[in-house]
């Protein structure tokens, strides 16, 4: 069979127009969910877009909106800085462990130096119990000989690990510091909406300091409050704010206060993180490196959901790191949109996501982590 020459051009002409038009399977996702992973989820848009052809649009609301929009099937995707082990979880919806980051212990000081809080002192301050920059115990913690542990790190700055796994140790050094304190109250700040990253921060407080932060953790900052936050020293003193950048927002505009937030919020905001005490008797600062030395110290269950040792005596590891999970689907009506969400989740797995620059604070999941979140991806859109 022969072709004209009009016939043949119109054969060209329709291979260059479906070459050009956007692919049929595009798919706009929509997720919603923790702000501690919004950061990263904006930075990687345009990344996943160009190999994929699909979009997303995130919308940080907290992770317990991000779990409520989970049981009411509203969207495609969904965050969650915490398990999600209510009874409203649907049994279609797991928990994929792909992103980790250090929660940050964020000041607002005058002074330009680094400030070094123990983990005790860190939960009296924020119990109500020590209500001045100029407190014996924060004058202690931050005049006196500190051991940092410093990491080997790999070309993308996360920290090197040995053949078993374990981070690799360039050194330890101590330093003597200095810090005149300020005679001036402690503004606190907390995260007044549902939140995974209240959970996490009151969950370490707990598990750090029991004897100070006697409730156990909950999204709620106000229901894990060990004493009455409503006493009249505590009005106008403990203040909240809702999501990340909220509590960020408000930290930067109220010098002395202090708050928690993934490290990004803090260095987007001018906030200055603190090096925070380790049961090994070391000051971390929450970087990558140190934040995977903790890490690699928690454990899994078989749907994911992650278990830490805030116990741990590795010298250099910084023990307020957590797990954010992806909560997805196992079935998908459209299949198609099935497809696209689970392309999402490799695609932040993988190092292409350029939100995962060890200098953003984020972590490149690997190991036991990995090996757990691909195998549960695996079960997607069946």
């Amino acid at each position: 069979m022969k072709f004209s020459n009009k016939a043949k051009a119109f054969a060209i002409a329709a291979v260059i127009a479906i070459s050009t038009a956007t692919p049929a399977q595009a798919v706009d996702l929509t997720g919603s969910g923790a702000s501690f992973v919004d950061p990263l989820l904006q930075s990687c848009k345009a990344g996943f877009n160009k190999s994929s052809n699909h979009s997303y649009v995130y919308t940080s609301t907290g992770s317990g909106t991000g779990k409520k929009n989970a049981d009411a099937k509203i969207g495609d995707f969904w965050f969650s800085d915490s398990a999600h082990t209510a009874t409203t979880k649907r049994s279609t919806v797991f928990h994929a462990p792909i992103i980790a980051a250090p929660i940050a212990v964020l000041v607002n000081l005058p002074a330009k130096k680094d400030i070094y809080l123990s983990s005790t002192t860190i939960a009296k301050i924020f119990a109500g119990e020590i209500t001045k920059w100029n407190d014996p115990a924060i004058v202690a913690d931050n005049n006196r000989s500190v051991t940092t542990t410093v990491y080997r790190k790999d070309a993308s700055g996360n920290v090197a690990k040995d053949k078993k796994g374990n981070p690799i140790v360039l050194r330890t050094q101590t330093k003597r510091t200095y810090y005149t304190l300020p005679n001036m109250p402690i503004k606190v700040v907390f995260r007044a909406d549902g939140s995974g990253t209240s959970n996490n921060f009151t969950k370490w407080l707990n598990g750090v300091a029991p004897t100070v932060w006697t409730k156990p953790a909950n999204d709620a900052f106000t229901t894990a409050f060990p004493g009455n936050i409503n006493d009249p020293q505590n009005i106008g003193r403990i203040v909240g704010a809702n999501q990340s950048q909220g509590i960020a927002t408000l930290a930067a505009k109220t010098p002395y206060s202090i708050t928690y937030a993934e490290k990004n919020w803090g260095d987007a905001y001018g906030l200055r993180s603190a090096y925070v005490s380790n049961a090994a008797g070391n000051f971390t600062f929450p970087d990558s490196a140190a934040t995977s030395a903790f890490l690699g110290e928690a454990s899994q269950d078989a749907n994911g959901i992650v278990s830490y040792n805030y116990g741990t005596k590795v010298a250099g590891a910084y023990t307020l790191g957590i797990v954010s999970y992806m909560l997805v689907e196992t079935e998908y009506a459209d299949k198609s949109r099935g497809a696209a969400v689970k392309q999402l989740a490799e695609y932040i797995l993988s190092a292409d996501c350029s939100g995962l620059d060890a200098k953003a604070g984020y972590i490149v999941i690997s190991g036991t982590f990995l090996a757990k979140a691909k195998e549960l991806l695996a079960k997607m859109n069946k």
